[in-house]
């Protein structure tokens, strides 16, 4: 490891929470060649892995870098609450040019140890190298009690479709930032969503606990292009009421906010379905977070959105990395 890796590596471990070998989860952690992961008895593992890309996911010119740093975790962590698990612990894989080692470096692992600390997540180790874009990438390791995973499979024919939380305020962020000149302010609500995700591991344990939701995902790429993932791996098809969708309040129009609903990306919200014998239990709000009727389970293919008396063909509109634009 040479000189300035290894400068970066020890500013990774003094500003980022520190392993503790032998704790919980582990029994040699940052510091060795690798961790030795431990599971608890009577759990399943949760493995998820993401990017974090500057040019895709951030721009280095207008993203604050403890932003970055939240967001590449909690978008991460977003994976195990859509299954009803608990976080244990992350690698980091970061790549980025020497530029970007000193004050930069040191806003994103603030950010970062806010994020892992309030999402109970620790840092157990990782690699660092040298690029001319900065790269990131996490796998995070949970757990959850055997049999209680909710998947996406799990959906059927009369099942209500719910969300959590509102559709549309991340995308709208977004929006904001690009039209905005250099660097945005952190405290602005209107972007907060989008630069500060709160992955719903609350809700996602409870829902699984309660055994309330029969099949659940994260909305990362938005609800019209989400749905069908689920639908497809439960094979079914569903109808959704575009009056009932929980709409952004930043949008300037009623139109605007349904089309951020529908299809704008990086909630991090949950997509859950309820069997119908279940939902006259489901409350209306999980901790001040409000939970949403949105549809229905159908049979078929085809994923519908009512307006009024009329049905027409959904089709995704949210994020695809490979779509040509």
């Amino acid at each position: 490891m040479s000189g300035k890796e290894n400068e970066i590596v020890k500013k990774i471990r003094r500003l980022s929470p520190g392993s503790r070998p032998g704790g919980s989860s582990w029994t040699a952690g940052m510091g060795d060649d690798a961790a030795l992961w431990r599971p608890r008895a009577g759990h399943h593992t949760i493995l998820t892995c993401d990017w974090f890309l500057e040019g895709t996911h951030f721009l280095r010119d207008k993203h604050p870098a403890d932003a970055v740093g939240w967001k590449c975790l909690a978008r991460a962590v977003s994976d195990i609450a859509a299954m009803g698990g608990e976080t244990r612990c992350f690698l980091m894989s970061l790549a980025l040019p020497e530029s970007l080692a000193g004050k930069w470096l040191d806003a994103f692992l603030r950010g970062l140890r806010r994020a892992s600390r309030e999402l109970n997540c620790e840092l157990a180790g990782g690699d660092t190298t040298r690029r001319d874009e900065v790269l990131i990438n996490l796998t995070v390791i949970g757990e959850i009690v055997q049999g209680r995973a909710v998947l996406r499979s799990g959906a059927r024919v009369g099942d209500g479709i719910y969300v959590s939380g509102t559709l549309g305020d991340a995308d709208w962020g977004l929006r904001m930032l690009k039209q905005r000149r250099g660097m945005v302010r952190t405290t602005d609500s209107a972007l907060r969503k989008h630069l500060y995700p709160r992955p719903r591991l609350e809700l996602g344990q409870w829902l699984a606990t309660k055994r309330f939701a029969s099949a659940m995902m994260d909305l990362s790429d938005g609800l019209s292009t989400d749905l069908p993932r689920l639908c497809q791996a439960s094979g079914v098809a569903a109808t959704i009421d575009g009056n009932s969708l929980p709409v952004s309040r930043f949008a300037e129009s009623d139109k605007d906010a349904r089309k951020l609903a529908l299809h704008g990306g990086d909630d991090y919200e949950l997509l859950f379905t309820v069997h119908p014998k279940n939902e006259g239990r489901l409350p209306g709000k999980y901790q001040g977070l409000r939970l949403t009727r949105i549809g229905e389970i159908t049979r078929g293919r085809q994923i519908l959105l009512r307006e009024g008396t009329r049905n027409t063909a959904l089709w995704p509109g949210g994020w695809d990395p490979f779509r040509r634009t």
